[in-house]
């Protein structure tokens, strides 16, 4: 297990990103530069296209930006330390990214499969410490034994995405990045997975940065709100400060009742 080695509480810090697709018009990121700092429950919100995703993927280094630094606790990210400095963080994805035919304890260990090696994870030989702490994770994030022990594709989209939480901090992470966590989930569900993901990463000393497309979940666990448009960052305040005119500044339109709910589930849908 990777050790806190941090010695204050920046730990994220992005300078100058800038990310162009082949097919894209514009830059997907645009000379972005950010600070994250420990403690924080940190929401990235904006349109489809505002390059919330592939700033996710940059960070975790499956992106690999045009122009710019990645500083990870102090450490820069680069091609040659990108598979160390991932195992720091931890990442919860929208769509659960879970094994089907395991269970739902051998998916939270599955989690330390990088600092387990490809042998002892492919015969699922997990040592006994990890086992532990994998059903006492599964415990905190409200899952039972027996629903510990069933296959992925027996459990709700709400419970998977428990599991999905539980892998994610298996690993001790600085950081825990969260790509649209909640959208396939139903309102009450989402709202319940986000409060847990907050609490948890709380618990353990966390940082959080999370995508999300519905602006009042965004107000409603934020402690600190990142509004992206076309890959610029727009708004950078308290959810308190965000207002008609700052959602109008950061989605390109003036709100509507619907914009947490169909609208935005289209941008997601078209979403980087």
């Amino acid at each position: 297990m990777l050790q806190r080695t941090c010695t204050d509480d920046l730990l994220i810090r992005l300078s100058g990103l800038s990310k162009t697709f082949p097919a894209a018009p514009s830059p997907v990121l645009d000379t972005l530069s950010l600070d994250v700092r420990a403690g924080e429950f940190t929401v990235l919100l904006g349109a489809s296209g505002s390059g919330k995703t592939t700033l996710l993927r940059s960070i975790i280094g499956l992106e690999e930006p045009d122009r710019g630094v990645i500083n990870i606790a102090g450490t820069r990210l680069t091609r040659r330390n990108r598979h160390q400095l991932r195992r720091r963080l931890g990442m919860v994805h929208q769509d659960f990214s879970l094994c089907e035919r395991l269970t739902a304890a051998q998916n939270v260990m599955t989690g330390l499969a990088s600092a387990l090696g490809p042998l002892r994870t492919g015969l699922m030989a997990f040592p006994p410490e990890t086992q532990r702490r994998a059903f006492t994770l599964l415990s905190r994030v409200g899952l039972t034994e027996a629903q510990s022990h069933r296959r992925i594709r027996e459990l709700s989209g709400g419970q998977r995405q428990r599991v999905g939480i539980a892998r994610a901090l298996i690993g001790d992470p600085l950081f825990l990045l969260a790509d649209e966590p909640v959208s396939s989930l139903d309102p009450e569900t989402g709202a319940s997975v986000l409060s847990l993901m907050k609490d948890m990463a709380g618990e353990h000393g966390t940082g959080v940065l999370c995508s999300l497309h519905q602006i009042d979940l965004a107000k409603t666990f934020a402690d600190r709100i990142i509004g992206l448009r076309q890959g610029k960052l727009v708004f950078d305040a308290k959810p308190d400060a965000l207002g008609s005119a700052e959602i109008a500044e950061i989605f390109g339109s003036p709100p509507t009742p619907s914009m947490g709910k169909a609208r935005d589930q289209e941008r997601v849908d078209a979403a980087l």
